[in-house]
């Protein structure tokens, strides 16, 4: 079975993450297959909003730490970056449901999403420094400008967790249920049953005035993503962290 499970009902592309053994850590492969399915989305009249959500107790518990080391994605084009590229530049509704932990992308990515819906018990981590790297998909835009510098600089510096209340608070996701899933479904048909170039035409002002200033910080923090994953600190964190997760 896939990795990544597509399903279409009622205009509604819901993209499943589903290794859900390794807490949904995401591999190249399934970057790409994220990628994939969100371009072809953009292009398809027949698909008026897009849903990522997870099967099991997680969403994501990040980057699968084995496949970066033993496939680090050094060269331009690789599925990750083509995962940051196609989220930045979606054009239409992108919502989320999460649940448990939302790690390093899984947290990062969000902010690319229009709507995202909680569970009470998700915990939502950056720790992107402790790995001796830095953040990616924008976050170091995106997130000072939705939180504030201050309480950016605390969560990125430090690689502190915070809860689904503090999330809400600080605007990086729209609310808090039972059940996230049942939730996100609910709103994103009825954004599918809006008049469509109403909806693809606000979100394209939603996203005018940073969409630019986006892609060049997006650019920087792969270039010097890369460079950090190649650091004597960042393979020495990653090692200790392997055999952790190893044992």
């Amino acid at each position: 079975m896939s990795e990544v499970l597509k399903s279409l009902d009622e205009q509604v592309l819901t993209l499943t993450l589903n290794r859900v053994a390794k807490q949904n850590a995401i591999t190249r492969d399934m970057y790409q297959l994220l990628a994939d399915a969100l371009k072809e989305a953009n292009g398809d009249f027949g698909i008026r909003v897009v849903v990522i959500t997870h099967e099991g107790e997680h969403f994501t518990a990040g980057n699968d730490i084995f496949d970066f080391l033993n496939n680090p994605p050094h060269e331009p084009g690789s599925p990750v970056w083509n995962f940051l590229e196609e989220i930045h530049n979606f054009t239409k509704p992108l919502l989320a449901a999460v649940s448990g932990n939302a790690i390093g992308i899984g947290t990062t990515m969000l902010l690319h999403c229009d709507i995202t819906i909680a569970s009470e018990t998700t915990k939502f981590s950056m720790p992107f420094v402790n790995l001796g790297l830095v953040p990616e998909a924008g976050a170091t835009l995106l997130f000072p400008r939705l939180v504030g510098y201050q309480r950016a600089a605390q969560i990125l510096l430090t690689g502190e967790p915070f809860s689904a209340e503090q999330a809400v608070e600080m605007g990086l996701i729209a609310g808090v249920a039972e059940n996230p899933k049942d939730e996100i479904k609910k709103i994103a048909l009825k954004l599918a049953s809006q008049p469509p170039n109403a909806i693809l035409q606000t979100k394209a002002l939603l996203k005018s005035d940073l969409h630019e200033k986006v892609k060049v910080v997006m650019q920087a923090e792969g270039e010097l993503f890369l460079r950090a994953l190649e650091s004597d600190e960042a393979q020495e964190a990653f090692m200790k962290l392997a055999a952790r997760k190893g044992k």
